[in-house]
């Protein structure tokens, strides 16, 4: 906890010591007080107790260990794609998914203001590499050298820590009111419906009967054997039940190139007949499966 720059430790001290005393209520996130992650726990849980860690990892670990109820990772974005890593932290942390929430994403511009109140020129902007790729246009055509921090809100705290005027951060408008900076320009995504899907995990996972079939959604990631058309009998174990996959993305397990793992989304959930039998064709194509959850969707796919 004691990682963040100097302007957010107060604030985050103070959000761990309400965590401390009912864990129950606490929703941990990767990212400083004012990131997205802390924006997207509050719209999802305004009820929830938000209690900051340095990285996605941390909020995963605070779960783990009941310092906190649930976790809110971000997965996906709709301009950059998958956030780094967390293909491979979901299934090693032992968690489920229980719920989802996608929220737009806006950057600003923020710096302390130089000699007379003026602003720049800027040598560099910090931030999140996700967020850095999402306004990639803006940075390049203002020649500002893109520099990557742990979350978009440390970034902005750095900034105003270091208390230099050539250099800016990226994050969220809220950022700027916690960490003293002014904001130079906001909007500055090169996509203005950039939009990012969060996931709530928990130790326990959702009970599927407890979700409307028509809503329910189920994540999990699976490994094919490494023969001839293996992925094709995979896909094919859904396509011949009726069972519509919304995602699918691969990413390599080790050094060996060999076993490529999958994860993947399905409109449905345990329990549900076509469902069922998708699983059970598919264990036979695959030498590992695992569910990483059920939870009824946030927004209609397609």
């Amino acid at each position: 906890m004691r990682k963040f720059p100097q302007p957010a430790l107060a604030m985050v001290d103070s959000m761990r010591a309400a965590a401390a005393l009912e864990p129950e209520r606490a929703i941990s996130f990767g990212g400083a007080p004012g990131s997205n992650s802390h924006q997207s726990t509050m719209q999802f849980a305004p009820e929830a107790l938000p209690l900051p860690c340095y990285n996605f990892e941390d909020a995963l670990d605070a779960v783990k260990t009941g310092f906190a109820g649930a976790a809110m990772i971000p997965i996906e974005n709709s301009q950059h794609g998958r956030v780094a890593d967390i293909h491979f932290l979901l299934p090693e942390s032992g968690l489920a998914i229980v719920a989802e929430h996608f929220m737009a994403i806006t950057h600003a511009l923020m710096a302390l203001p130089g000699a007379g109140g003026t602003f720049g020129p800027f040598d560099a902007a910090y931030s999140h590499p996700q967020a850095l790729g999402q306004s990639r246009e803006y940075l390049l055509a203002r020649g500002i050298v893109p520099m990557a921090h742990a979350d978009t809100a440390g970034a902005a705290a750095y900034v105003a820590a270091r208390g230099e005027p050539n250099i800016a951060a990226l994050a969220p408008p809220m950022a700027a009111e916690l960490y003293g900076l002014t904001i130079v320009e906001n909007a500055v995504e090169d996509a203005h419906d950039n939009t990012t899907r969060f996931v709530l995990l928990a130790q326990e996972p959702r009970d599927p009967a407890a979700i409307d079939p028509a809503q329910a959604m189920t994540t999990f990631v699976f490994e094919v054997k490494n023969q001839p058309a293996a992925l094709y009998k995979a896909l094919g174990c859904f396509a011949t039940n009726g069972v519509n996959m919304t995602k699918l993305e691969s990413y390599q397990k080790g050094a060996s190139f060999a076993a490529t793992m999958f994860y993947a989304d399905i409109e449905g959930a345990p329990g549900n007949p076509a469902v069922d039998r998708a699983f059970e064709e598919l264990e036979f194509h695959c030498n590992t499966v695992r569910l990483l959850g059920s939870y009824q969707r946030a927004r209609k796919r397609g």
